[in-house]
């Protein structure tokens, strides 16, 4: 065997060898990411094919689903008088929340962000509501401060101010359940807080040298460096009003006369009390596609408002 055929034969061994080592590289990851792929497909996956069929049937968890096609989303569209009312408080909702929540995290974010004493408990206070999130203590707690004898009239009362039932109330139990969305800013806030930490201190001591007032400095330096930031907490916290459900269901359940009626509580109550399964999968499909819809326009518009440094982009003001 001549010198150049063995050295192919080397190379033949050496890459066999090499792709087996590789393969058994590759299967160890396969088996260390199986629970978690397991999990996917059985916990996630599969539900999501299986409601979007369902979405299609009429499924009561008693008989079999029997195929009806569009039905349910032509009973959605055209003889549901709740959902049209649910979809408008949710947008409502959706509409007051979001952008309260997002001032306040940003103002509560830029006050945080100064190299203070004792700076770091103050954080943790202020984050510490939405560690317990929207939980069913919090939802009671806050029935009780606005109830009719609650903290609020309580208060108001020694001002010589006569209560009102803030949550029995049409004109006003919206108003409550957006300010516990908006008091729930914790995580918000401290993602404003990471991207502050950001932005670089030379743009502000230079539009310090060029006589800017901090509310230019904040106009056209922090906003625009915070901007991918805004984007990012604007499109989440679309995504979690729209499925806002707990706040809802303890604290009013819905009323006083449907004012307070989210999408999430009708899909809950059509799925668990009118087992009503296919048409709340289609409920929920539809609401799959709404936030898609608006997540979408969210993108396409963020090309306008949103700064990327790294892009070489430029102020969009």
């Amino acid at each position: 065997m001549n010198a150049k055929a063995l050295v192919q034969e080397q190379s033949v061994v050496t890459r066999a060898r090499k792709g087996n080592v590789s393969g058994q590289h590759h299967l160890a990851g396969y088996l260390f990411i199986a629970p978690w792929l397991l999990g996917f497909l059985l916990l996630t996956l599969w539900p999501i094919v299986r409601s979007f069929y369902l979405s299609f049937t009429e499924y009561s968890l008693l008989d079999d689903p029997s195929w009806i096609g569009f039905g349910n989303y032509s009973d959605i569209f055209l003889n549901d008088r709740m959902f049209r009312q649910a979809l408008k408080v949710t947008f409502a909702f959706v509409i007051l929340s979001v952008p309260l929540k997002l001032f306040f995290s940003l103002m509560v974010a830029i006050l945080l962000n100064k190299s203070l004493r004792g700076i770091q408990m103050y954080r943790t206070a202020i984050y510490f509501p939405s560690l317990i999130g929207g939980s069913i203590a919090v939802s009671v707690l806050w029935r009780n401060i606005f109830g009719l004898d609650g903290y609020v009239n309580h208060m108001l009362g020694w001002f010589g101010i006569q209560g009102i039932a803030w949550i029995a109330n049409p004109d006003t139990s919206l108003l409550t359940l957006v300010l516990l969305n908006t008091w729930q800013f914790g995580s918000t806030m401290v993602i404003f807080l990471a991207g502050l930490k950001q932005i670089p201190q030379d743009l502000y001591e230079s539009a310090s040298v060029d006589g800017a007032t901090p509310l230019r400095k904040f106009w056209h330096i922090t906003l625009p460096m915070l901007s991918p930031v805004m984007f990012f907490n604007l499109v989440l916290g679309i995504i979690g009003s729209f499925q806002m459900f707990t706040s809802a269901f303890i604290i009013t359940n819905g009323g006083p006369a449907g004012s307070t009626y989210m999408y999430a509580l009708f899909l809950f109550e059509k799925a668990f009390k009118n087992y009503q399964m296919g048409y709340a999968s289609a409920l929920a499909w539809i609401l799959l596609v709404i936030i898609a819809v608006l997540t979408a326009l969210n993108f396409l518009v963020s090309k306008y408002w949103v700064y990327y440094e790294a892009e070489g982009g430029r102020d969009p003001r």
